[in-house]
């Protein structure tokens, strides 16, 4: 060719959709209706008929999805015809545990794109995992177990049994291998947004994760809402991280989290920050025009800081017990008005409280170091709480004027 002359544009042959997809109705439902199905009860409430009813005999369908939180790896979800999905959490420490070890799904999920068919009754009958024999001693009659690849690597996978005579036909089971792939594609959403969620919750908090998953990302969105303010803070850790290695101290700061935030969010609270070993938390009202005549939340923030006192005498029985100093610490509590929503950088946002209320609450635990009290709350929470209450008299602290009228439970701990 030479120089300058130019390439007559090829040909570009007309696209094609393979309509294959359509004589398969499961695969046709789970693109055209199983996508708006918002939970794995839901998918397998539809797929588990749908195969009846295109004379697939599924007795038993065990749906198990791989998930990212901080306490579970993956979700089973059991479908039986006539029975609510059983729903049903394993736990990181189930991954060094025989039950998984030499379960199908431990290998589907070493050899993603396998297939693991099994007979449950005659003389082909499998018993090489423990499920099998399991569900041959239930009247099942065969076994598939089929991978679902995803992109992040954390493959879930689907088992379906029969208890018909003669098993699953070769037809039966291309009906299911056809469904695969759509299948994954489902479970993968479904799978995204329980990560979602999750990370949302684990990181933000129950509430605040729901206001973020429902819209409020921008820099100022918020409202302003009145609450009980909680703040708690761990007494000598300065000391403590000096002389422990990392990895104790570390430990010491998690036991004393779960006795302060575990009591916060056993109670209906809301932790919105870790400071260092110190926390910040809300026990809002539902709306600030009933907060004068709501009880609740004072009273479920009381019960969660006498809670957190008894969680944390339990700690240092412990920590007793190897010879490890006691851990000591303080809980203020206030009732204020603040600004709920997003604060920071663009590219770096935090959802939390902010304004006057939340920072006296600060200084109100304070108070605990200088008065040797384990509660301290403001009078304004007082007044909202029958008690009974020690009067603790008045105190100056830094960023406010006027002295600080300041009570204890009489039954607070030591």
């Amino acid at each position: 060719m030479l120089e300058g002359d130019m390439l007559a544009p090829a040909a570009v042959p007309a696209p094609v959709w393979d309509e294959s997809w359509r004589r398969n109705a499961v695969v046709r439902w789970l693109l055209e209706d199983g996508w708006r199905v918002d939970s794995a009860e839901g998918l397998l409430n539809g797929l588990g008929p749908l195969l009846l009813e295109m004379g697939v005999p599924v007795d038993r369908i065990n749906l198990a999805v791989r998930v990212l939180h901080p306490q579970v790896f993956s979700v089973a979800f059991i479908w039986q015809p006539g029975s609510p999905v059983d729903r049903r959490e394993g736990a990181y420490s189930l991954l060094e545990r025989e039950t998984y070890l030499r379960s199908p799904f431990h290998d589907l999920n070493t050899n993603p794109g396998s297939v693991i068919r099994a007979r449950l009754a005659g003389s082909a009958a499998r018993s090489d995992y423990p499920i099998l024999t399991d569900l041959a001693e239930q009247g099942f009659t065969d076994y598939v177990a089929l991978a679902l690849p995803c992109g992040d690597g954390r493959n879930s996978a689907i088992t379906l049994s029969t208890r018909a005579p003669d098993g699953f036909t070769p037809n039966q089971l291309a009906i299911i291998e056809d469904a695969t792939p759509a299948l994954a594609r489902l479970v993968e959403i479904m799978a995204l947004r329980h990560t979602a969620l999750t990370l949302m919750q684990t990181y933000l908090g129950r509430q605040t994760g729901a206001r973020v998953l429902d819209g409020l990302v921008r820099r100022g969105d918020g409202e302003t809402i009145q609450a009980v303010l909680w703040f708690c803070d761990l007494r000598g850790s300065t000391p403590l991280a000096e002389n422990m290695e990392a990895a104790c101290f570390l430990e010491t700061l998690n036991g004393y989290f779960d006795a302060m935030a575990g009591a916060v969010l056993d109670h209906g609270g809301e932790v919105l920050r870790y400071i260092g070993d110190a926390a910040l938390a809300i026990f809002p009202f539902e709306t600030a025009d009933t907060a004068a005549a709501d009880p609740r939340p004072p009273q479920a923030a009381l019960a969660a800081a006498r809670d957190a006192g008894q969680r944390m005498i339990a700690l240092n029985a412990e920590r007793a017990a190897i010879d490890k100093p006691a851990l000591g610490y303080g809980i203020g509590l206030h009732v204020g008005r603040v600004t709920y929503g997003n604060i920071g950088a663009q590219t770096r946002l935090e959802f939390t409280v902010i304004g006057a209320a939340a920072n006296l609450a600060a200084r109100v635990e304070g108070l605990c170091r200088t008065l040797d009290e384990t509660i301290v709350v403001s009078d304004t929470f007082r007044s909202r709480h029958p008690g009974p209450w020690r009067d603790l008299g008045t105190h100056m602290v830094r960023g406010v004027d006027t002295p600080v009228q300041v009570y204890a439970p009489e039954d607070a701990p030591a």
